[in-house]
């Protein structure tokens, strides 16, 4: 019985139509030789020309240029916070006004979001740039906002100005950040105090009844003359200045406050700063146009 088998050869369905059990691909139907071809079903994506090359390459290094900033901007706010200890147990609950947190915020933002345009731009990863586009017309919109607060609310951020002043005013000996923005101000802008030099009064190291050497004292960035000799900072130039009377302070420090002077200076730098902020918006629109540029590309070879 054995001998009598015979093996039978493998029927198509043209021979055996009613063996049909669903399970064969498409093998009942006689399909043109093209419709075979791998590349009709899985076609090659066709290669990038030049003009997407530069942009890439370029959009890599455009990214790179302000990852690198933004890794130096968090690397000096971290060193100033742990310059000052401002990451200690005792130091935490002050961490929220000092100056170098905005450089670690704004270290940390922009490095995130130019690393994600780089690996976008490397990997051709739509994913990454969509990240990236999505984070830089987020910003964009935050500067466009805020532009417009500064011209409609013109008076409440003065008297925000007036407030942040005054906080630094209040912590000039517990903030170095804070002294050195102080004298820098009052030095630069010839100017003492935030309405006028009796303002230092609200300090406690110089109020009159402070027990130490500072007592009706200002800071020595308000001398109409803070050298010695010329050459040598006298940083003893303002002691005793709120105990004489304005003619005799005169002679001394600067009379005036330095929000009305500040207020002038930000009014005559308005040119400036509108500029400043037309380049930062045409860059930001450069990295958005080249991402957009690699996304269609992405889209046109069927990258997934």
């Amino acid at each position: 019985q054995a001998s009598r088998l015979v093996e039978l050869p493998y029927s198509s369905s043209e021979e055996d139509g009613d063996d049909d059990d669903g399970c064969s691909p498409a093998g009942d139907v006689d399909l043109p030789a093209a419709e075979w071809d791998p590349e009709v079903w899985w076609p090659v994506p066709p290669k990038p020309n030049a003009f997407s090359q530069c942009v890439r390459y370029l959009a890599f290094l455009w990214n790179l240029l302000f990852l690198l900033l933004g890794l130096l901007t968090l690397a000096v706010g971290v060193w100033g916070l742990l310059a000052k200890g401002s990451l200690q147990g005792e130091r935490l609950a002050l961490l929220g006004s000092d100056p170098m947190l905005l450089f670690v915020l704004a270290g940390l933002g922009a490095s995130a979001v130019s690393l994600a345009g780089c690996l976008g731009a490397l990997r051709s990863s739509p994913c990454l740039l969509r990240f990236f586009v999505g984070a830089v017309l987020a910003f964009a919109g935050l500067e466009v906002l805020g532009g417009l607060l500064l011209v409609v609310a013109r008076r409440r951020l003065r008297d925000a100005l007036r407030d942040a002043l005054l906080l630094c005013l209040l912590r000039y000996q517990d903030e170095p950040d804070l002294q050195f923005l102080v004298d820098e101000v009052q030095r630069s802008l010839r100017c003492c105090g935030l309405g006028s030099y009796r303002d230092w009064e609200t300090n406690p190291y110089f109020n009159c009844s402070a027990p130490g050497v500072q007592a009706c004292s200002v800071p020595a960035s308000c001398c109409l003359d803070p050298w010695q000799n010329g050459t040598i900072a006298n940083t003893q130039c303002a002691f005793g200045a709120l105990r004489l009377g304005d003619v005799a302070a005169s002679t001394v420090v600067h009379m005036g406050g330095c929000v009305a002077q500040l207020g002038a200076w930000l009014h005559g730098q308005a040119g400036g700063i509108a500029a400043g902020a037309a380049v930062l918006v045409l860059l930001e629109a450069a990295g958005v146009l080249m991402a957009l540029k690699m996304l269609g590309d992405i889209t046109a070879r069927g990258v997934r």
